[in-house]
């Protein structure tokens, strides 16, 4: 049989437009030809979880001594902060912007397994996983200030 036509609706007598499968007023099928139960339920199958890339902001960083060229490990809360060189006790300003200092690595904590990272400068900004746990992580660099 072809689709319903439009209407009233054989058992309420509502006037229901073409091309409707049930009538909106008694959910009686329209259409002589369908029946309830010859549509197949597909079997329920759980999508996998997508994973978590979360975005990562450096803690500190590896960086060179500007007098020794020793590399030191320079937490970010010393940016634009007066530092000692623990190597040659040279006292300098901690600033990424100066030249004078070279910065070999950052260092960012996993979210998801809370263990230390140590992040190439190329790897910033991309997307990486942890080598711990795998999870999905994007370094960020913050910009020291000074």
């Amino acid at each position: 049989m072809p689709a319903w036509p439009g209407g009233p609706c054989p058992s309420c007598g509502l006037d229901v437009p073409a091309n409707v499968v049930r009538c909106p007023e008694c959910r009686d099928l329209l259409n002589d030809s369908l029946d309830c139960d010859s549509v197949e339920i597909p079997a329920f199958v759980p999508l996998r979880e997508i994973p978590t890339m979360y975005e990562v902001t450096a803690s500190g960083h590896y960086c060179s001594c500007p007098s020794c060229h020793k590399e030191l490990r320079i937490a970010h809360k010393y940016a634009g902060v007066q530092v000692q060189c623990k190597f040659c006790d040279q006292p300098f300003v901690f600033a990424l912007t100066d030249p004078g200092i070279t910065v070999t690595a950052h260092y960012f904590d996993c979210p998801h397994c809370q263990k230390e990272l140590r992040v190439a400068p190329k790897y910033v900004g991309a997307e990486v996983s942890c080598k711990f746990c795998n999870g999905l992580i994007r370094p960020v660099e913050r910009i020291a200030q000074g």
